[in-house]
């Protein structure tokens, strides 16, 4: 054993003593690209001209389906949103089942089946494929639309774009729509409250019955299966799924911009900008930019190792986050760039991503940043044929889009010999900062004025949340004989008087709203001399749910949110102070509040006052009454989000004056905003000196 030991070492001190030294410094070169192998796919179409592609996967008992609609339909014109209802309205019934039914068989067998105006999916475990079949089968070809589906389908689409109208994110995508592709191309069309209470059930029907059809789809099958046992279900099951001409409408043809140019999108008490340096660009899928533009974008802004998360946030902190797309498409594809950033640095943040743009441009990158952004995405690519699914799409992307035969397998092949001079000529052809629309949203009076520069002909256009062209409206000087003093005694005045105000003792409002389709019970109590009471219950089938509850008592109080119970802090008392206080427009002096009149702005068309009003606490918030009424009609104070500072806006309208209370008026309609989220209450009862318990503030 020790001669065999003495050998080993022996000839370990050799080797090492020939072997050439290993320096550290320099990375091992890349291999060349593998082979790509596909997973099978196989393929057959039905006598309809159904579209299938089967790919076998035996590792799990489970089986996944999905459909495909390759149609270029009729543009939605002033009806805009109703092929987006089609999600809701394909699951609320067939000929053969009721929405409850068809609900209850989808539960019994624990699958999931989706649908909307593009197609469809389902999936579940094997032993239910027939199943499962059948039921997609159903809604393909025996959908069932009705008045009451559409109306509720209706109301939550009003519901979303109701809370979308001052969301940054939904506004930005919006206006680049409208700009990018104009509203005569699909891409383009944008709904809002007009179009969407327009639609018919007429027309939804009509889209269905138009374009629902097998000779225009593409069906992929994945799972636990076998084409010889698959075909014949398929057969079964959508054999007799009807044929027909399938209307192709032709759209125009979006125009690139000529110039770089500035369109602002103002936002409602914004603190942070959202910005999109885009336009349309042509990129056909399987064409041979495609490979090599997917390598330029991931250089810009492909990730967080992009030169615009690397620029704007690690090295400047102007941002969460800056990315970047090139979107390949066989109508009309795109380039976008898009940063999130605060106010006082949205002008540098535009002069960033158009600085980088030019960089790739004009600057080769370097070859150690070219081969790991190519290994970056080649593991990528790597790890997406893991999926069944993925392989299955892309034999219908080829069948689909005509693109090349070999286009994936020889993706990593093509993949590894894009050159810095490929990405050049690409950045060139494709990023362009010189005729680029550079689409902001954010605070006007903060951001707009400092985006001019960027714009060649000098000028800003001026777009609302739907990419409709506005005049933004200023604020002017209020008139000289007009004080803060003033515009109070006017609202104390309209809301009854200092006589009703003061002969209230209680009151309780009771009012009604619903968040993400669930119903809320909104109470708030007041008792003078400071006593302050909300509730906030939802009702979830049909069980009433406390949501949310703050209790002020006087001296201490306290805060609950879903069981959760904490104790105010000292903020949030100097709050509730003046919230409790019925009396406290009264003596503002009591709470150390001062109001300034800074001027007149439109709101919801009307002149309104605005008033800059700040506690002793050192909190500060914006009022603005209406010039004619004299009424508070909204409210922007500041509030602590996820993701930092929002501004909370509350609008009132709706003043009512309380039966027996002196002439003493509320709104009976409140929306509050912060961040995302808006709220609107509808008050349904209000009483005034019943006698409110002092147990209700403990």
């Amino acid at each position: 054993m020790k001669k065999i030991a003495f050998s080993i070492i022996s000839l370990a001190l050799v080797s090492t003593s020939w072997a050439q030294p290993l320096d550290r410094s320099i990375r091992p070169q890349p291999g060349p690209a593998p082979e790509i192998k596909l997973g099978k796919t196989e393929s057959f179409t039905l006598a309809n001209g159904l579209k299938v592609f089967v790919v076998e996967n035996h590792k799990l008992p489970t089986i996944s389906c999905s459909i495909q609609l390759d149609v270029r339909p009729e543009l939605e014109g002033e009806n805009a949103g109703y092929r987006d209802m089609m999600s809701e309205l394909l699951l609320t019934g067939t000929k053969n089942r009721s929405k409850d039914k068809l609900n209850e068989e989808i539960d019994f067998i624990g699958a999931r089946i989706n649908a909307s105006d593009e197609g469809m999916s389902g999936s579940g475990l094997k032993k239910y494929q027939d199943k499962i079949f059948d039921l997609m089968s159903d809604i393909a070809t025996s959908a069932v639309f009705t008045q009451e589906e559409l109306d509720k389908a209706r109301k939550q689409t009003l519901s979303q774009l109701e809370t979308e109208k001052n969301e940054p994110d939904a506004m930005l995508r919006n206006v680049t729509a409208t700009i990018n592709f104009g509203k005569s191309h699909p891409y383009g069309e944008v709904a809002n409250d007009e179009s969407v209470k327009k639609i018919s059930l007429q027309q939804c029907k009509n889209y269905y019955n138009n374009y629902y059809r097998p000779n225009v789809a593409y069906m992929a099958v994945v799972g636990d299966v076998t084409v010889a046992e698959i075909k014949p279900l398929i057969e079964k099951y959508f054999g007799k799924w009807e044929k027909a001409d399938v209307p192709v409408a032709t759209y125009s043809t979006p125009v690139n911009p000529s110039i770089t140019h500035v369109s602002f999108v103002p936002r409602q008490a914004a603190v942070q900008s959202v910005i999109n340096v885009t336009y349309p660009i042509d990129l056909k899928p399987g064409t041979d930019d495609v490979i090599k533009a997917r390598v330029a974008n991931t250089v810009l802004g492909g990730g967080s190792q992009g030169r615009l998360f690397l620029d704007l946030r690690e090295k400047h902190a102007w941002t969460y986050g800056s990315y970047s797309t090139i979107k390949e498409d066989e109508l009309v594809g795109s380039f976008t760039a898009y940063a999130k950033c605060r106010n006082a640095v949205s002008d540098s943040s535009v002069g960033a991503i158009l600085d980088e743009m030019h960089r790739l441009q004009n600057e080769k990158v370097a070859p150690q940043d070219l081969q790991n952004t190519i290994s970056y995405i080649s593991g990528n690519f790597a790890i997406g044929l893991e999926d069944p699914s993925r392989v299955a799409q892309y034999a219908i992307n080829i069948e689909r889009y005509h693109m090349p035969k070999d286009f994936y397998t020889n993706y990593l092949k093509n993949l590894s010999a894009v050159s810095s001079d490929d990405v050049m000529m690409v950045a060139r052809k494709y990023i362009n900062p010189d005729k680029a629309n550079i689409i902001v949203v954010g605070s006007l009076k903060e951001v707009a004025d400092k985006l001019v520069k960027y714009s060649a002909d000098g000028k800003i256009d001026y777009y609302d949340n739907y990419g409709h062209p506005i005049k933004p409206e200023a604020k002017t000087a209020a008139p000289s004989n007009m004080t803060a003093v003033e515009v109070m005694k006017r609202y104390i005045a309209a809301i009854g008087g200092e006589k009703a105000i003061n002969g209230i003792k209680d009151i309780k409002i009771v009012s009604s709203s619903e968040i993400q389709s669930i119903p809320l019970t909104i109470t708030e109590m007041k008792k003078a001399p400071g006593k302050y009471k909300e509730t906030v219950v939802g009702m979830m089938k049909g069980q009433s749910m406390p949501f949310q509850k703050q209790v002020y008592n006087g001296t201490k109080g306290y805060q609950e949110q879903q069981g959760q119970k904490a104790d105010m802090t000292a903020d949030d008392l100097e709050e509730v102070k003046v919230q409790a206080d019925i009396y406290a427009d009264l003596h503002p002096e009591k709470y150390g509040i001062t109001r300034t009149l800074t001027g007149m702005e439109k709101v919801n068309g009307n002149d309104a006052y605005v008033i800059e009003a700040s506690l002793s606490s050192g909190k500060k918030m914006t009022e603005y009454y209406d010039a004619k009424s004299g009424l508070l009609v909204k409210k922007l104070q500041s509030a602590n989000g996820p993701q930092g500072p929002v501004t909370q806006v509350s609008e009132y309208a709706d003043y009512t004056e309380v039966p027996g209370s002196g002439g003493y008026k509320v709104p009976y309609t409140v929306k509050e905003g912060a961040g995302t989220q808006i709220l609107t209450a509808k008050v349904q009862s209000v009483e005034i000196n019943k006698g409110v318990a002092d147990a209700e503030f403990e």
